[in-house]
């Protein structure tokens, strides 16, 4: 058998957390990966009787920028206790040396990350709606969080905020290429030149990855927690909501259930369901959401190809990798479309 967790050095972690929180582990570790992340590294682990969820960078290929540690831990913990549903945290080891890489500690909480349309269709359409629709109150929730209120004013910079993601999302597709991406290059060059002027009005916390996957749903279908936060930061929140929508247009994709096909689920909303319901919860009209969608589905398109970078170096864990680079094209395309004529 394989290491259940690789990565993560149960001693090691122990010897560090026992001297954070003394007396709070009991008998021997155990632990596993929980299958599903494609990014940073989730283990949970048990003494026997109580139980942790450790968080850790990938193995490789870590760009610069990416799986900060720090900013999951200090999201979380601002949000605890603010209406937008969090774990709570316990402890944040900044020194690379005790397992190999920066890593945080929260609880363990119960709940479903629902990944595929399978798992949707077996609790029927109206309970589908019902969880989606919570998705996108909890989405507005989060938005609608002062973060000079709880201690994020600092969070980041909102001045400058699409500019620089179109820069940043260039550069990581730089650092991650696997072969020429002609489109991709066109693509980034529009973003580029259609940056829109700063909106104060919609400068607010970005989870930066909102979609299912990343709520722990309970099986009351209320979202427990929402959880990988390791690209929030301060900045135009309808950044999040385009994220979303681009993670519903894959299971129409040949990229289908690379990363999530719940959209495809009998009686999951439709896109335009979930503006209509953001809209109205927020009290505010959208705008115009087409530089939004293609920086989204450019953003999407680097992520999975990063992930192929790394699995192509052998560095991921887990399976069904093999096929993550197929999505690349298919979204860019997507994204040159949401985007108009030049």
């Amino acid at each position: 058998m394989g290491d259940p967790t690789p990565g993560l050095d149960l001693a090691a972690f122990r010897a560090w957390y026992d001297a954070q929180r003394p007396g709070e582990i009991g008998g021997d570790l155990s632990g596993a990966v929980i299958a599903g992340g494609r990014s940073n590294l989730t283990y949970q682990v048990t003494d026997g009787t109580s139980w942790w969820i450790v968080r850790r960078p990938p193995l490789a290929h870590v760009q610069a920028t990416a799986h900060d540690m720090g900013r999951e831990y200090t999201a979380m913990s601002a949000l605890v206790p603010t209406p937008v549903p969090v774990p709570v945290t316990y402890a944040l080891c900044q020194d690379p040396d005790v397992i190999g890489a920066p890593f945080y500690v929260m609880e363990r909480v119960e709940g479903t990350a629902y990944r595929s349309s399978e798992q949707l269709a077996a609790l029927g359409p109206e309970r589908t709606a019902a969880i989606a629709t919570e998705m996108v109150d909890v989405l507005a929730t989060l938005h609608s969080v002062d973060p000079a209120a709880v201690g994020l004013e600092e969070f980041g910079r909102s001045a400058g905020f699409l500019e620089r993601q179109v820069r940043r999302w260039g550069k990581q597709l730089e650092g991650s290429r696997t072969t020429d991406r002609p489109q991709a290059e066109e693509l980034h060059r529009r973003l580029t030149a259609r940056v829109p002027e700063d909106d104060s009005t919609w400068v607010g916390i970005v989870h930066g990855d909102y979609r299912l996957d990343n709520l722990l749903t309970g099986a009351d279908d209320h979202v427990k927690a929402v959880v990988d936060w390791e690209m929030a930061t301060l900045g135009d929140v309808r950044t999040d909501l385009a994220l979303l929508l681009v993670y519903d247009t894959l299971s129409s994709l040949p990229a289908a259930g690379l990363v999530s096909d719940v959209s495809s689920a009998p009686g999951y909303p439709s896109a335009e369901e979930h503006l209509a319901r953001y809209a109205a919860t927020r009290g505010r009209d959208l705008g115009d959401m087409g530089f939004h969608l293609a920086l989204a589905y450019f953003k999407l398109a680097v992520i999975l190809e990063g992930i192929h970078f790394r699995f192509l170096q052998g560095a991921t864990v887990g399976e069904g990798f093999d096929q993550i680079g197929a999505g690349f094209d298919p979204l860019i395309t997507k994204g040159l479309e949401a985007l108009g004529e030049d």
